[in-house]
């Protein structure tokens, strides 16, 4: 049944203090030990070491320059290199493929955990020095360079091999309830085009702890082709949410519906018709009934939209990509919708920043989808860092995960430092790591984005990628739970 306007903006009437309330409650913050900013042009600038008056510290403390110049960490914590691009390689032999992004964890057999780990490696396979290997019987398309690789780590043991094979520009993705990895290609590019030979903009599936079952591999069609960033699954309702990475116009948010009398499992993705249930964007209105057409309207954390689902007319975008079936008016757009992940009940979904290409300039937003009530609420709202290359606040948030500590943990892709941030329930944040691997030169510094935070199943160690040129470390510590 479709939530209405009229129905959206009579309940609003009843809740909308305590809406306000929980919206300010959980927002999260933009600096170390600092409440976040409620309005956009406000971003905050210093370095929040200091706890505030009366309330406890939050996270572990500052963060120690790395003699071997990869990560900085907080006193206690370690980190160990658990593949490297051009270093270490594959059980057939080749070099561990390059630019990593999206990964998840898995548990495998005999205490081993499984990664799935994206290679978001775009256009011919020429392009690049080291592209995911062309592996018999698990390639898409020949020409393409992405893919994923499974590493199996198991007490100081490593091992990698090939997932999938010629597919493209592998971004993130997102892990399913029955143990597999859909892994999303952020492209439109067709057969034809950037010396493919099949259409890519898909959603595949791959098996970590099954190597047979990622043979042959098929696009999941009924998802939509368009420029895939993340994916999740509701385990309850079964529906699947999207998002796209585009501008000119800015992206969507997608839903998927299964078909009547269809389940969920090990496979059954790639049994779907190309047209199987519904695919729709989002279109979002406020508590008076009135459409909003960017998210970057909203300019105050705690901020709830409600949600309706419009369909996509071409879902294989046959001549027109899916963003530009819409005209003004039918649906919202957001800017770099990027990282997702369920959690708390509902979906946590990025905005990583919006700038000339957006109604409203700022450097990060995360929202928070309630299937249930069909709302969508401003968790985190970064207004513009005026000085990216100085160390403190942070900015273009990308890839996240729910933490078993609490809170979220967020992989920045913004511009100049970059971290991986920690951020309470009730809104304060705190660094966790450092990227210093400097790919630039010494006069204009660069360091790549973080890419592909996840948790170990058992919560003992934290999975990141920094994409350039493609390293996954493993970082553990005093992990503890953290106060609100």
């Amino acid at each position: 049944m479709s939530l209405t306007r009229r129905d959206f903006a009579r309940t609003s009437a009843f809740t909308g203090a305590g809406i306000a309330l929980a919206g300010s409650v959980g927002a999260l913050a933009t600096a170390p030990n600092a409440l976040a900013s409620t309005e956009t042009g406000s971003a905050h600038t210093g370095r929040g070491d200091a706890p505030e008056h009366g309330r406890p510290e939050v996270g572990y403390g500052p963060l120690h320059p790395d003699p071997e110049g990869i990560l900085a960490l907080p006193a206690g914590f370690s980190y160990e290199i658990v593949t490297y691009s051009g270093k270490t390689r594959l059980e057939s032999g080749e070099f561990t493929p390059s630019n990593h992004d999206g990964t998840s964890t898995f548990e495998g057999p005999r205490g081993t955990t499984l990664l799935v780990n994206n290679h978001e490696l775009a256009g011919p396979r020429a392009k690049w020095t080291y592209p995911v290997p062309l592996t018999e019987g698990l390639v898409y398309d020949p020409a393409a360079a992405g893919g994923c690789t499974v590493v199996e780590v198991r007490r100081g043991h490593v091992a990698e091999w090939v997932g999938i094979a010629g597919t493209s520009t592998n971004c993130a993705g997102g892990n399913t309830p029955w143990g597999t990895w859909l892994t999303c290609e952020e492209t439109e590019d067709k057969a034809g085009q950037n010396g493919m030979t099949k259409d890519h903009g898909y959603v595949f599936e791959v098996d970590p702890a099954d190597r047979r079952a990622n043979r042959a591999p098929k696009p999941v069609k009924a998802l939509g082709r368009y420029a895939h960033e993340a994916v999740v699954v509701d385990p309850k309702r079964g529906h699947l949410y999207l998002t796209e990475d585009a501008s000119g116009p800015n992206g969507l948010f997608y839903r998927w519906t299964p078909p009547a009398g269809f389940r969920h499992g090990h496979g059954r993705l790639r049994t779907l018709a190309d047209d199987a249930g519904a695919l729709q964007a989002f279109k979002c209105f406020d508590s008076g009934g009135r459409f909003v057409d960017d998210l970057s309207r909203a300019t105050r954390t705690g901020t709830v939209y409600g949600v309706d689902w419009v369909d996509v007319p071409d879902r294989d975008a046959r001549t027109v990509s899916t963003r530009k079936q819409f005209g003004d008016g039918q649906i919202t757009r957001a800017r770099k919708l990027e990282g997702m992940w369920w959690g708390d009940g509902g979906v946590y979904v990025v905005s990583s920043y919006a700038r000339a290409e957006s109604p409203v300039q700022h450097d990060g937003q995360v929202w928070f989808y309630d299937p249930r009530r069909r709302t969508l609420t401003l968790k985190v709202l970064l207004g513009v860092n005026p000085d990216p290359a100085q160390d403190g606040a942070f900015d273009g948030p990308d890839n996240i995960t729910v933490s078993p500590y609490g809170g979220l943990v967020i992989a920045e892709d913004g511009e100049g430092v970059q971290h991986l941030f920690g951020a309470t329930d009730s809104g304060r944040t705190y660094p966790i790591a450092r990227n210093e691997l400097n790919i630039g030169t010494e006069q204009k510094p660069e360091y790549s984005e973080f890419t592909g935070v996840t948790f170990s199943p058992d919560g003992r160690t934290l999975y990141a990628n920094i994409q350039t040129p493609g390293i996954m470390v493993a970082i553990t510590g005093p992990w503890k739970r953290q106060r609100k």
